[in-house]
């Protein structure tokens, strides 16, 4: 037992001495003190952001709202590419702070959704735990990174005190109509109409949805690829369920308009305004010819109403509401097979350009209001029942989908558009040889009174007859459609609606949060019903009522929670309109300064926060009319076989193995060095290597090791004058990092800040007014670094505080005049010397020094100078003999 336990004693000490070694090893102490500044930066509140009304808040300083695209917290933690927008905000961040503004910069969680869900299926064990946990995980891991977050101001979606507010917005979205006149959302009580159900901005409809058997969930259209679901690789069929929706179409054109105001990249502006898909043409009416002899109208968008004498067919959504109509009893079992293919498609399937085209005759007829023609009417699914009318007009002539479904099922083929003016042939189909499609804009041919007209002026003059004939008018539409805001899933926020006769309603606000049952089957039911339908103590409100069953989507708290973090205490409101006003003010249209996170959101989650914002903006509670004022998406980082990281290819990098051999702070600057923020770039360890000797100058700049392996200031390092090369250096370096910190150029900035170790390493005395600018300009990137070199030249010279809380400094342009100039100082011809000059020195003045220079003594010693050449501000020539 006893020769047991030495054996394990000498293990132990065995152990000590290799991580003591490792220690040594290391070219700074960063394992040492970085876990120091970062205990202290918590014990002391050093970041946390008063608002106003608080003791100790300064309303006369600006204010600098700097936000991260908040994580959802996977099992899998962070890999070295989360860290990279986080590192941007928290550099501004500091920096901001030390140009004297108050700084919000918080952090939370986008907890809610479905992987924890279905690990709970699993395991059996509740989501809650599984967030909990993984939450715990991300907030260590960006601890270690020592991130300048508040975090006091901490939010998590899935927190009941969160979703109280979630609830609550959904309740404003219900009671609320966009008002066509106005242009804007109003309380339903202004609205005089008879169906007030038929306007809400939250409303419940029968819809096609992307339905998961195996999940036993509606799935969005980004959450399925290639037919089958992104979670488990299920597959995936189109289904029409009740749902609800939000209304998210009414604001299309505010959507658009309101873009112009806000410091985004011109490419996401466009990506925003290209799903939004505004389109101007007209809308036509056909009559069809329903089974049985009814007549009814069909109502077809176009943006080419020059066309309509080319339609030859007209094609209506698998589910479009009328087919069942239409169909002739010849083609019944044909039209539905064909609409339970289509139901199994993801819109995206349906509307690829490549797939081949598919579809079936109804057996049904429609008539073409300008010419009379009686056109089949066929069903496809490439038109989509949500986009525009759910029909549509096909002139296979200039159109390349319709082209190829009319060549496909030999349907006629008319031109109506020639790229130059030429008299009509007649309106004829094609014979034998098919003609080529034409998509551009030329002169109308075979159209009836519109020949020779140019497209616009066809276009002009057809939307007139048709508003003349009463079958149609000039209209705009939009690609974008409402927002599918239910999920068949336990683990989200609850609707506060309760169902009773049929009939929905709101419960009262008094009454939320709402929260989730607790249970312990999260299983799919088997049916559309979602797994709260299984909790029912629950579902019963009354005897009468019962709540809603589906959850919210995982949008939902993050459509929102830039308006927590200005109150996040605040049980009265969602936000105190104090602390609203100061942080999202600012005389700008949005209220976030800088918002900074991955392209993947650059379209849906922007729109529907901007959605929400404009809403809660139009009824009162906002007093700004758009969320993030300046936009910026950092770049992706690959592994460092040049592909994206992911497990499956083993290129993952975690960052807690970088910060245990290399420091936090190493991390940070290597992944601002890398290169453009918003840049995709490789990861390289070698990368991360050179940055750490960049810091180890820095840190031996200032301190020297002792013989125990221990640090000391460096006797090199006191209180003296700076000449004028390094002021020139000093001062260049505040100019140049101050200018990339505003643009973000964090790469460049890092460069000049070597540029600037590098002129006083080799410097006998160190002035003590330079390595302080140094560490200052270095902390927002270095924190830890600077922080510890901070306090150790405090210690010595007197400078008490944290860096943190220092003043940015100033440049001064006197400095920065280049008044000098090197020449060369030849002998025959011959270079042997250099020497600096003052650019304005007289040619007496310049020869009197380049006669001083010793080199030059010692060439010319002995011999007879016959001739002094000197040319300004490039070289001296002694002439010797």
């Amino acid at each position: 037992m006893l020769e047991r336990v030495a054996e394990e004693g000498k293990l132990a000490q065995s152990s000590d001495l290799l991580i003591m070694s490792i220690e040594r090893r290391k070219p700074y102490p960063f394992s040492v003190f970085e876990p120091k500044w970062q205990a202290h930066w918590e014990a002391k509140q050093t970041f946390h952001a008063l608002n106003p009304g608080e003791e100790g808040f300064d309303g006369s300083k600006p204010k600098y709202y700097v936000l991260d695209m908040f994580p959802y917290p996977s099992g899998a933690g962070l890999h070295v590419g989360h860290p990279e927008g986080y590192t941007a905000t928290d550099i501004l961040a500091r920096y901001q702070r030390m140009r004297g503004f108050n700084v919000l910069h918080p952090m939370g969680w986008d907890a809610f959704g479905l992987p924890a869900e279905q690990y709970a299926i699993k395991t059996g064990q509740h989501p809650s735990v599984t967030t909990a946990a993984n939450v715990k995980h991300f907030k260590g891991q960006l601890q270690r990174l020592g991130f300048a977050y508040d975090w006091d101001r901490e939010v998590n979606t899935t927190d009941p005190e969160y979703f109280r507010w979630t609830q609550w917005i959904f309740l404003e979205l219900y009671g609320s109509w966009f008002n066509p006149v106005t242009g804007r959302a109003e309380s339903v009580s202004t609205y005089t109409g008879a169906d007030v159900n038929g306007v809400r901005l939250a409303y419940v409809s029968e819809a096609p949805v992307n339905w998961c058997p195996v999940l036993g969930t509606v799935l969005a259209n980004e959450e399925v690829i290639e037919g089958r679901s992104e979670v488990g690789g299920h597959p995936v069929e189109r289904r029409l369920m009740r749902q609800w929706m939000l209304r998210i179409t009414a604001f299309a054109q505010r959507l658009i308009d309101e873009l112009e105001g806000l410091d985004w990249p011109e490419g996401i502006k466009l990506l925003q305004k290209n799903w939004i898909g505004r389109s101007e043409g007209a809308e036509v009416r056909f009559g069809v010819e329903a089974e049985g002899g009814e007549s009814l109208e069909v109502a077809v968008f176009t943006t080419r109403p020059d066309t309509l004498y080319g339609a030859t067919y007209l094609v209506l959504a698998p589910e479009h509401r009328l087919v069942e109509r239409v169909v002739s009893e010849g083609q019944r079992v044909a039209v539905k097979e064909y609409q339970e293919r289509a139901m199994r498609k993801s819109d995206l399937e349906r509307t690829e350009l490549s797939k081949e085209k598919s579809g079936v005759w109804t057996g049904g007829w429609a008539v073409n209001p300008v010419n009379g023609e009686r056109i089949p009417v066929w069903i496809a699914d490439y038109v989509l029942a949500g986009y525009g009318t759910g029909a549509i007009m096909a002139v296979p002539g200039h159109d390349i989908r319709d082209w190829e479904f009319a060549t496909k099922f030999g349907l006629p083929i008319r031109e109506v558009v020639s790229a130059t003016p030429r008299v009509s042939v007649g309106g004829g189909g094609c014979e034998k040889e098919p003609m080529e499609c034409f998509v551009g804009e030329g002169f109308a041919v075979n159209s009836g009174p519109l020949d020779g007209l140019s497209t616009r002026e066809a276009k002009e003059e057809m939307a007139k007859r048709l508003e003349e004939a009463g079958v149609g008018k000039k209209t705009i539409t939009y690609k974008l459609r409402d927002w599918l805001f239910s999920r068949q899933r336990y683990w989200g926020e609850p609707f506060p609606i309760v169902w009773e006769g049929g009939e929905h309603r709101a419960i009262g606000v008094s009454e939320l949060p709402l929260r989730l049952p607790v249970m312990t089957d999260f299983k799919p039911t088997g049916t559309s019903e979602p797994p709260l339908a299984k909790a029912t103590e629950w579902l019963r409100y009354t005897d009468k009522a019962s709540r809603e069953t589906n959850t919210m989507p995982q949008w939902a708290g993050s459509c929102w929670y830039y308006l927590r973090y200005c109150d996040v205490g605040n049980g009265e409101r969602f936000v105190g309109r104090e602390a609203e006003e100061y942080w999202m003010g600012g005389g700008k249209a949005g209220g976030v300064d800088l918002y900074v996170g991955g392209t993947e959101h650059a379209v849906l989650h922007l729109l529907y926060a901007r959605f929400w914002h404009k809403t809660l903006f139009d009824l009162g509670h906002l007093s700004t009319p758009e969320p993030f004022h300046r936009l910026v998406n950092q770049g992706l980082i690959l592994g460092e076989d040049g592909q994206k990281m992911s497990k499956s290819r083993g290129n993952v990098v975690n960052p807690d193995d970088v910060i245990l051999e290399y420091g936090a702070d190493a991390l940070r600057g290597y992944l601002m060095f890398m290169g453009p923020l918003e840049a995709t770039k490789p990861w390289s360890m070698t990368g991360v290597e050179g940055i750490t000797r960049f810091l180890a100058r820095v840190w031996r700049l200032m301190m020297e090791e002792k013989q125990d392996g221990g640090w000391e200031l460096s006797g090199a390092v006191g209180v003296a004058e700076l000449d004028r090369g390094q002021l020139r250096v000093i001062h260049a370096t505040i100019k140049k990092v101050t200018g990339d910190m505003e643009a973000l150029s964090f790469n460049t900035a890092i460069s000049q800040l070597m540029v600037c170790t590098n002129a006083f390493v080799g410097s006998g005395l160190r002035p003590l007014e330079a390595m302080r600018t140094l560490l200052v300009l270095l902390n927002p990137v270095a924190p830890h670094l600077t922080e510890e070199l901070w306090e150790k030249l405090g210690e010595k010279f007197g400078e008490s505080g944290q860096i943190a809380d220092a003043t940015w400094p100033v440049w001064d342009e006197c400095w920065l005049i280049d008044d000098e100039v090197e020449i060369v100082l030849q002998v025959n011809g011959k270079v042997r010397d250099k020497m600096i000059v003052l650019r304005e020195a007289s040619r007496e003045e310049v020869e009197a020094q380049a006669r001083g220079s010793v080199r030059i003594a010692e060439w010319t010693a002995g011999k007879e100078i016959r001739k002094v050449i000197v040319v300004p501000g490039k070289l001296v020539n002694l002439v010797v003999v």
